[in-house]
């Protein structure tokens, strides 16, 4: 199959933080499973029951273990037995947070050749 996509995904862990942007009441955090992630957006899984078109925030951790704070727009959502499959873009992300994704993703490439070479 041919890869469609602009940006390579990677695999990260993070948390989702239920409250809806703008929206009344108090916060509360769910893990969720990052299955892929590139400088446009993400795909996830998490328990936690999201609706699609809302804005919602989230941390992720990076291999260094460095957390970025992002805004996420759900935009297709899927559930597959208990577990809720999520896709979001990034909105609002600055070029500096891209740029961070970007390195993670150099770095995971370089570590991969660097297996196969051994």
């Amino acid at each position: 199959m041919e890869e469609k996509r602009k940006h390579r995904r990677r695999q990260l862990t993070g948390e989702i933080i239920l409250k809806k942007l703008g929206g009344d009441g108090e916060a509360q955090t769910a893990q969720i499973e990052i299955h892929d992630c590139s400088r446009d957006g993400l795909g996830f899984s998490t328990e936690a029951q999201l609706t699609i078109g809302n804005n919602y925030e989230a941390n992720l951790t990076l291999w260094t273990k460095e957390v970025l704070h992002v805004f996420v727009q759900i935009v297709r959502a899927a559930k597959v037995g208990d577990v809720f499959q999520y896709g979001g873009i990034f909105i609002g992300m600055p070029d500096s947070d891209k740029m961070r994704i970007e390195v993670y993703e150099t770095v995971e490439d370089q570590l991969k050749e660097q297996e196969q070479d051994s």
